[in-house]
């Protein structure tokens, strides 16, 4: 498995479970382990039934987790956003452009943004720190949008760059009887911070991608929706060069079933396993059982040994 793993897949499936099942694996085998909630509910908390936080937090031997609150995040983004531009508009309209960043902060996909700033945060500032470093991420279309921003912010970028860098020359041009300063450019403010940007997403995207120190696991369960919808995903993202590593059906009932209705359940089952062990041909699948209780601290270790044969 590769350094960075994201766990992710269709809402109810059990992501959570799985990451930090995994993430105890890890840390067991005597590797360095980081475990990332980026999902809203944060049930990491629950299930190792410690208070974990906005920071990094040890909760065992070889394993620190944190939880990312997109809401908090956005709220630092914002503040980031209104500080850098007091270094580059006039203060005449510093009061005016902080009411429209105010109204930005409620809209859609400001805390996707911010949130996508955290993780490349981590990944690039946490990836020599930890031997390995696991999301347990929101779902599936959440994450896929997440994870191909590195490419598309990267062109967006890139643009901005070299539209900001012409109207700068034009106006070096101005002041200087015809002549381009290199000082103006450089130092032009907004070009720093665009510049500053583009390399932590293009470190992000090497690391992820080019490196490709980045895999994705998809945790499914046994039925047509959160297979029609992995397929789709896995689409998108290896377009993007994300690998999808491998495929853990949960949830997967018991043998030998008594009662008609759970006999039934267990023959629909085997169907869409049939139908996952041909569609994700290729791929590494593993099948996890259906608890008989709530995945808690004192048998999380049972789950997180299971991986052993998935590693």
């Amino acid at each position: 498995m590769n350094k960075i793993v994201f766990f992710g897949g269709k809402g109810g499936v059990g992501k959570t479970t799985c990451s930090a099942s995994y993430a105890v694996f890890s840390a067991k085998s005597g590797l360095k382990t980081l475990l990332v909630s980026t999902d809203p509910a944060h049930s990491t908390s629950d299930i190792f039934e410690k208070k974990i936080k906005n920071e990094i937090t040890n909760i065992l031997p070889n394993l620190d987790a944190i939880e990312i609150s997109g809401e908090k995040e956005s709220k630092i983004y914002m503040d980031n956003v209104k500080i850098s531009l007091k270094n580059v508009v006039s203060p005449v309209i510093v009061k005016e452009i902080n009411k429209q960043i105010d109204a930005a902060s409620i809209s859609p996909g400001t805390e996707e943004a911010a949130l996508f700033d955290k993780m490349i945060e981590i990944i690039t500032e946490k990836n020599d720190e930890y031997d390995r470093i696991i999301f347990d991420t929101a779902p599936t279309g959440h994450t896929v949008r997440l994870l191909t921003l590195p490419e598309l912010l990267g062109a967006w970028l890139d643009t901005l760059i070299k539209k900001r860098s012409k109207s700068v020359t034009l106006m070096s041009m101005a002041n200087h009887h015809g002549q381009t300063d290199k000082k103006d450019i450089d130092n032009d403010e907004v070009i720093k911070i665009l510049r500053k940007r583009y390399e932590k997403i293009n470190k992000a995207k090497k690391i992820m991608m080019e490196d490709k120190l980045l895999s994705f696991i998809f945790v499914i369960n046994a039925e047509k929706l959160p297979i029609d919808e992995t397929v789709k995903a896995i689409n998108i993202l290896e377009k993007y060069n994300v690998l999808v590593d491998g495929i853990v059906v949960n949830k997967i009932l018991p043998e030998n079933m008594k009662d008609d209705f759970w006999k039934s359940k267990k023959e629909q089952e085997q169907k869409y396993l049939d139908i996952i062990m041909e569609t994700f041909k290729g791929k590494k699948i593993f099948k996890l059982p259906l608890l008989q209780e709530d995945m808690k601290s004192n048998n999380i270790e049972n789950i997180a040994d299971k991986f052993s044969e998935f590693n």
